[in-house]
């Protein structure tokens, strides 16, 4: 699926296994979205099980819109230029290669350079559970099965400089092979949005100006955000300018790529992950600015709270609220 092929308009896709049984196809199929958005490991990630992935969705009549590669995704040797930077960095232009290959179009990409963090798992609306953060009791990071301690995660303290030189070689390195491919690059948000974690700065997906200096160093139409709400909300204040107002500038510019539509009861130091109409800010929002915009990428129910012990009524209730809203924000700006 080439770029062009992409239908105009906001997209509601599911986050689903790349290997679904047919009941998970029965299931999207019910559910009424017509995009999906996968993530696999290293060891998969290439053309033909690219394309295998494709036959699959596509004989139920589902697009895949997305595809991750969990190894070369919050990579501490691309974002703190340790030894294996150089080899991350050739497995990311193969991986991106492959993608424009198999003709999917997109890929989402996260520069933590100590993984993602989170404290004990809390509960929100009806005791469901649901991911929390909390900073005073915040000791390690976490991905791809690896911790990251603190007080320090890679035994020395990094420079906000070294952080943004590092971004600046890795993205001149691999956007021109994402143009080439036809393969555009959505940078999530670091999660969470503190401005220092373990020793390393999150000085540069942390913020709109952080977004805003790294959109101008890649200058590249390939190279864009996917934009968490969630996390931009666990960063409120941090983050210079509320949601809204962040989606209508980078949406103008075009710049909005994914986005991942969850909520938060309230912004760091300690949050609590909840339903989508259940947080501190009204989502409709946000749907009604991605309208206005004129945004065709795809929006994804992200981090839901579990809903009686089964994933698939989370993402149910997720997709049937998201749908509603886009429906609305599509009624109401066509007829402004």
């Amino acid at each position: 699926m080439a770029l062009m092929d992409i239908a105009p308009g906001t997209k509601i896709s599911g986050q689903m296994s790349p290997e679904p049984t047919q009941e998970d196809l029965t299931f999207a199929q019910q559910l009424g979205i017509e995009y999906v958005c996968l993530w696999t490991d290293g060891e998969h990630a290439n053309y033909d099980y690219f394309m295998s992935c494709r036959e699959i969705y596509e004989n139920a009549g589902i697009k895949i819109y997305g595809f991750g590669n969990s190894d070369v995704h919050n990579q501490d040797a691309i974002v703190l230029n340790l030894p294996n930077r150089d080899a991350k960095v050739e497995q990311y232009k193969r991986y991106i290669r492959d993608l424009g290959k198999a003709g999917i179009p997109y890929t989402t990409y996260a520069h933590m350079g100590n993984g993602i963090w989170s404290t004990d798992r809390e509960t929100t609306r009806g005791g469901a559970s649901a991911r929390g953060f909390d900073l005073a009791k915040a000791t390690e990071g976490h991905w791809g099965g690896r911790e990251f301690e603190m007080p320090l995660t890679h035994g020395r303290a990094y420079s906000k400089d070294e952080i943004w030189d590092n971004f600046a070689a890795f993205i001149h390195e691999v956007a021109p092979v994402a143009e080439e491919a036809g393969v555009r690059i959505g940078i999530h948000p670091d999660d969470p949005p503190q401005p220092e974690l373990g020793g390393i700065p999150r000085c540069i997906f942390s913020s709109f100006d952080g977004y805003h200096r790294a959109m101008e160093i890649a200058d590249s139409p390939n190279v864009g955000i996917c934009f968490c709400i969630g996390c931009w909300l666990e960063g409120g204040p941090l983050m210079g300018k509320d949601v809204v107002e962040s989606i209508k500038y980078f949406g103008e510019k075009g710049k909005l790529f994914k986005i991942h539509y969850r909520n938060v009861n309230q912004p760091l130091p300690h949050f609590v992950e909840t339903f989508i109409d259940n947080g501190y800010f009204e989502m409709y929002k946000a749907t009604r600015a991605l309208e206005e915009t004129g945004f065709y990428g795809v929006m994804i129910p992200d981090h839901i709270p579990t809903m009686a012990d089964d994933g698939r009524i989370s993402m149910a209730y997720s997709i049937a609220y998201m749908k509603a809203h886009v429906d609305r924000a599509r009624a109401e700006v066509a007829a402004a």
